[in-house]
């Protein structure tokens, strides 16, 4: 088998599921006369009323916001009293395009009115925890992708600017985009397509970084396109079942990457049983302190106020607890328990020592035009992982509504990828890791964000603001461009963070009917508390979660594989994979519509 084989599987297999994907997609549009499955389309409603009044939380302004606003959404602290009128178009199917720059300005025009209030909702104790806990979270995998980056472009592309692109970008996009609670970051089919490009460049004979320049231009473009175009809307066709198994994956990723780099530590020549023993007891120290103080909120001790300030406080005390650990043993033990720490680079620099602006006229012409091709799988890369996450931010169940219509978990989302393509053309310019929404990321922003009722224990609302991704991004940035902060986050343990990254991957679970549905597997129907989808025969209900496994572990297998570039295209086809399910009679439709019920 030649050398090249592998690329030319990936590159037959990108082109059969487009077209398989592009087939379904034109087959299951709706048109004036095709009736559609309520469960097939999603269904944003429309509103008749000027977009937005003035908004604030503290001073319970009047909001003509949505239908699904008119709800109580109120927590202990504030009310919003909302107005609102519909039309008779409410129950109307977007369109997959819509005409130039429409939905960007739909999307601007109902959130930028409330600007003022993204800063003042953002000024207070529970953002300001947030934005610490935060700040670990999004720093350790900034490090983490960097340092392999590094290792896959032979140091073109490394720490620094892995480092230099998050605290950029992030601030950016919190400024600027629809949806500011997302957070963007490097995933690992991106850094897998990057690996790719790098043995794509050495094959044509031309120099990387102007290639991966040129290709992260076309990619820019394209996404602009789809993003002046509102092509986002093709994600109406994903439901609760693609939803929760891309949740699934990305939660199982950081779980897996916490308990192997755990488990490195017993292997590695370089370390020992004390220091793997150490290591375990600082990420779990981490962990558990994190996850108990997380549930202090529910607890009878103390007064409200302490419970839920211990509560938001939570990650970051756990982040604390372990570093003390870490820091006690190497001082009571010496070097034989000192655990390795984070790998920053000591000066604002380049890591090869180039200039920050790449050569593009080092490239042939012949190639820049040639970088089109793979800047198309980039495209799919970037436009899903984008879309998939957002729509898991809007998701109704976090009770946001500025800037949305009732139900919908479309708004926000073409001006947001006009926003990223904008970053990829940046960035491609400097050599900078492209940045898009990271899914575990962007949904413990959200709940570290949420109210509850101090009674139930249910979510109420979430603080819908600009301040804590703002922040997050601005302290990554002070630790790329000043001494003193990145010599004291040189400080801290690795083990901190993969406590910190078990924490994200298990707290991202609850919530997840896939999972709910995975641990139903080994209870006892006979006592086990009723669920939603009672209703729904016990087989149909496992027969649909082990497709939910199935798809999964294929999932995983593929990102694991030589084409693992692809990965993401196969989460599109879960759409039609479902539909089919339906279709074919495997799962009845009114059995269907409990279990994928939105």
């Amino acid at each position: 088998m030649t050398a090249d084989m592998p690329y030319r599987k990936a590159a037959a297999l990108l082109l059969l599921l487009s077209a398989a994907s592009s087939a379904w997609s034109f087959s299951f549009a709706p048109s004036a006369t095709t009736v559609v499955h309520h469960r097939t389309l999603y269904r944003p409603k429309l509103v008749n009323s000027h977009p937005y009044s003035s908004y604030s939380g503290r001073n319970r302004a009047s909001i003509p916001l949505s239908n699904s606003a008119a709800a109580a959404i109120t927590d202990d602290d504030d009310a919003i009293d909302v107005t609102t009128t519909t039309t008779s178009d409410e129950n109307r199917d977007p369109p997959l395009f819509e005409p130039f720059l429409q939905g960007v300005r739909r999307d601007y025009s109902m959130r930028l009115p409330l600007y003022k209030s993204d800063i003042t909702d953002g000024l207070n104790a529970q953002c300001l925890a947030a934005t610490l806990f935060l700040f670990f979270a999004c720093i350790a995998p900034a490090v983490g992708f960097g340092s392999l980056f590094g290792t896959a472009t032979h140091g073109a592309i490394g720490t620094m600017e892995m480092m230099s692109s998050t605290a950029m970008c992030g601030c950016i996009y919190a400024l600027t985009s629809a949806q500011p609670l997302t957070i963007i970051g490097s995933t690992g089919p991106v850094l897998a397509f990057v690996a790719t490009l790098v043995k794509l460049a050495e094959k044509m004979n031309v120099p990387f970084l102007p290639l991966y320049t040129w290709t992260g231009i076309w990619t820019s473009a394209i996404l602009l396109v789809s993003s002046v175009t509102s092509a986002s809307h093709s994600v109406k066709y994903l439901t609760r079942f693609t939803d929760e198994i891309f949740s699934t994956l990305i939660s199982f990723i950081f779980v897996v990457e916490a308990v192997q780099n755990i488990g490195r530590s017993f292997t590695n020549p370089a370390s020992s049983f004390t220091k793997g023993l150490l290591t375990v007891i600082v990420a779990l120290s981490t962990y558990f302190t994190a996850n108990i103080l997380r549930a202090f909120r529910n607890k009878a001790y103390l007064s409200k106020s302490i419970r839920k300030n211990v509560a938001n406080f939570g990650p970051t005390l756990g982040v604390l607890a372990g570093a003390l650990i870490a820091r006690w043993a190497k001082l009571s033990q010496g070097a034989a328990a000192t655990l390795p720490a984070l790998a920053i680079p000591p000066t604002f620099a380049t890591t090869s020592g180039r200039p920050w602006l790449v050569p593009l006229m080092d490239l042939p012409v012949w190639a820049r035009w040639a970088a089109f091709f793979p800047a198309l799988m980039a495209t799919v890369l970037l436009f899903l992982d984008q879309n998939i996450t957002v729509r898991l931010v809007n998701n109704p169940q976090y009770k946001m509504v500025k800037g949305r219509r009732k139900n919908s978990m479309l708004d926000g989302m073409h001006a947001d990828m006009l926003v990223i393509s904008i970053l990829t053309f940046l960035t491609s310019l400097v050599g900078l890791p492209w940045l898009v929404a990271a899914t575990v990321r962007s949904i413990s922003h959200v709940r570290a964000l949420s109210k509850f009722d101090s009674a139930t224990g249910k979510l109420k609302r979430t603080i819908e603001q600009r301040v804590t991704g703002f922040s997050i991004h601005a302290l990554i940035g002070a630790c790329v461009l000043f001494d003193k902060p990145r010599a004291v986050l040189t400080q801290l343990p690795t083990p901190v963070l993969m406590g910190l990254f078990l924490f994200l991957g298990m707290s991202a679970l609850p919530g997840n009917e896939m999972w709910e549905r995975i641990k139903e597997l080994f209870k006892d129907p006979k006592i086990a508390p009723k669920e939603r989808w009672s209703a729904v025969p016990k087989k149909v209900t496992t027969m649909f979660t082990l497709i939910q496994i199935g798809c999964l572990g294929a999932m995983v297998k593929v990102m694991k594989s030589q084409i693992g570039v692809l990965f993401p295209v196969i989460i599109a086809l879960l759409a039609p994979l479902r539909f089919a399910l339906e279709k074919s009679g495997v799962i009845k439709k009114e059995d269907m519509d409990i279990l994928d019920e939105e």
